[in-house]
């Protein structure tokens, strides 16, 4: 539940009010209580499981000032694992926590592996309070993938074969379709070039996206 979703006046409990672009305003559906509130963008980046995503988000805290960066593994639990609605109550999790925290007046940067796939989010009802959600990929070569993989720690269990086998083909999902998706995900090879060069590269999208 999100106290977002509260009405003011009435105090019923609706995720699917109606919203008008000039205020914005978020309009109760049993009162027709109009509450303003602040409708900002949502940067969304993933990628496979060690395309860099973590290491990025970790390098960019207390650099950016303007954005709230956030890891989506921070709330993850087994709870959450249900891939038979394509995780859905953990998405709508997220897209709730990033509208109470816009309304302090900065925009949210999500990473996260399946965050960075607009069919996980666009059809939720939470989407309407964004002003756009825009999808960056963090992706590198299958090999170096795989070599990432390997070197973690035992206990993330990233070194099993079937674990690798299924990042990889997410990794040539994101490479092959995103920019072909709508809303297109902007796709960010990461093989060639530095980990500064990467956050470099993320810190200017993120800034352009703001911009815009």
């Amino acid at each position: 539940m999100s106290i977002f979703h509260v009405c003011w006046n009435c105090g019923a409990y609706h995720a699917e009010k109606q919203i008008i672009a000039d205020g914005p305003l978020a309009v109760c559906p049993e009162c027709g209580y109009r509450h303003q509130f602040r409708q900002l963008p949502l940067m969304l980046i993933g990628g496979a499981s060690g395309a860099g995503k973590s290491t990025i988000c970790q390098l960019l805290l207390g650099q950016l000032s303007e954005v709230v960066l956030l890891d989506t593994d921070t709330l993850w639990q087994p709870a959450f694992d249900t891939p038979a609605d394509d995780y859905h109550v953990f998405f709508t999790t997220w897209l709730r926590l990033a509208i109470d925290i816009a309304q302090s007046g900065r925009p949210v940067v999500l990473f996260g592996a399946g965050i960075g796939v607009p069919s996980n989010l666009e059809a939720c009802v939470e989407r309407r309070y964004f002003r756009g959600l825009h999808y960056l990929a963090l992706t590198c070569d299958d090999a170096l993938l795989v070599a990432r993989l390997q070197q973690r720690p035992a206990w993330r269990g990233t070194q099993d074969p079937g674990f690798q086998q299924g990042q990889v083909a997410f990794n040539t999902w994101y490479r092959t379709q995103a920019p072909q998706l709508d809303p297109p995900v902007y796709v960010l090879d990461t093989t060639e070039q530095a980990v500064t060069e990467t956050a470099a590269k993320v810190t200017a999208w993120i800034r352009a996206t703001i911009a815009a």
